[in-house]
């Protein structure tokens, strides 16, 4: 008797366990792509994100500042087709590596009510405006800089460990992403306004040093934090945004080199510091992905990115819509993925899918040194 109710038992569960597996197989055939939802398993235990206008979800909307995309239309092809914060047309590059991540969208760390289920899965820290010199971009109004991003993570990282213990909180921490998008306010809104009279003082070889150096001891900050995993990236071509296109007035549209230098030249640097960095700190992994490069690659070769207005910014006023920034609707094109350019400092969307892929898997040019985010999430170290 016993034998048999064994019997009974064991093809019940062998019956269950088939029918897991067709419930799982069918579900997982019709799941979207990796790029539009995020995997059932996540890659890592949060994103955390610090940096400016690049990656910014929504801080500046919560600060007395010019900076701000709270508007239409920002956002208009955002998932909610509503303005957040974010100064794009749609998504930004981190909306894009959160899902690859398995992960949801952040949210700004003003934007949450502060509670550890708001930040568990992430928190994104950057303002627009910020930059690695605590004092770049003041001419908008109130910004979150870098040191201040990073002493708000330090305040997360306390709540953490009141809420679940030093142990938990270290290897949360120490599993999860850090993408940090930092630096060219310290351009736009400093050094090219030349603030303090600091393009006198240093030539753009000795600022970009002073910049990296600087940076390098905010990331080493962030070890002592027990942050393990760190994206950094570089400067993007800011000398072909609209806006230095009209105030620098290129005739048909060229880049204007002498900003472009600088930027390749912080890049070089950043790079170098995360080289060495990786030698310093050997349990950490810290990767660089160059923005230049990558939006370089699609300016290059933009019909095979499907982009046919490439120097004009969707959104703007003036000549290349560089003049004025976008303020309403009307000011807008009716098309923002034809667009490199969303408006006089920021790419469409469309433009930050592609330097996602790049970062994540290298899938259309090598932006990342020495490996890619898949890479980094998936090796053990």
């Amino acid at each position: 008797m016993v034998t048999r109710q064994k019997m009974k038992t064991s093809v019940s569960v062998v019956v269950y366990l088939l029918l897991c597996t067709v419930i799982l197989s069918v579900s997982e055939s019709q799941k979207p792509s990796p790029s539009n939802a995020p995997s059932s398993l996540p890659l890592a235990a949060a994103l955390f994100v610090i940096g400016d206008s690049s990656v910014d979800s929504g801080t500046n909307n919560f600060l007395g500042t010019l900076a701000r995309a709270d508007h239409l239309p920002y956002g208009r092809d955002f998932d909610t087709h509503q303005p957040t914060g974010r100064f794009s047309n749609g998504r930004i590059p981190v909306d894009f590596l959160a899902l690859r991540l398995g992960l949801p969208f952040v949210p700004s760390y003003l934007g949450q009510a502060g509670t550890v289920e708001d930040m568990i899965e992430g928190v994104n820290y950057a303002s627009a405006g910020a930059g690695i010199i605590l004092s770049s971009g003041s001419e908008l109004g109130q910004h979150i800089s870098l040191t201040q991003q990073i002493q708000q993570f330090a305040d997360t990282l306390q709540l953490f460990i009141l809420s679940m213990g030093q142990d938990a909180a270290n290897t949360l921490i120490s599993k999860s992403v850090f993408y940090i998008s930092i630096g060219i306010n310290d351009y736009i809104h400093y050094y090219l306004l030349n603030v303090s009279n600091v393009d006198n003082l240093y030539l753009p070889w000795h600022f970009n040093s002073f910049l990296a150096s600087s940076l390098t001891q905010e990331i080493k900050n962030l070890y002592n934090l027990n942050v393990r995993k760190v994206v950094i990236t570089g400067l993007a071509p800011i000398g072909c945004a609209p806006h230095y296109l009209w105030q620098y007035g290129s005739g048909n549209g060229e880049c204007v080199e002498q900003i472009n230098n600088m930027a390749v030249e912080f890049n070089f640097l950043t790079r170098y510091m995360v080289e060495n960095l990786a030698e310093e700190l050997p349990d950490a992994n810290i990767i660089f992905c160059d923005v230049f490069e990558g939006s370089m690659d699609i300016l290059k070769n933009h019909e095979r990115y499907g982009f046919n207005v490439t120097t004009e910014a969707c959104c703007g006023m003036g000549k290349y819509k560089g003049w004025i920034m976008c303020l309403s609707p009307e000011m807008a094109c009716r098309n923002a993925s034809n667009h490199i350019w969303w408006d006089q400092f920021h790419p469409t969307d469309a433009v930050n899918a592609i330097l996602a892929d790049n970062i994540w898997n290298s899938r259309h040019t090598k932006m990342c040194y020495p490996m890619n985010l898949e890479d980094m999430v998936t090796q053990a170290k």
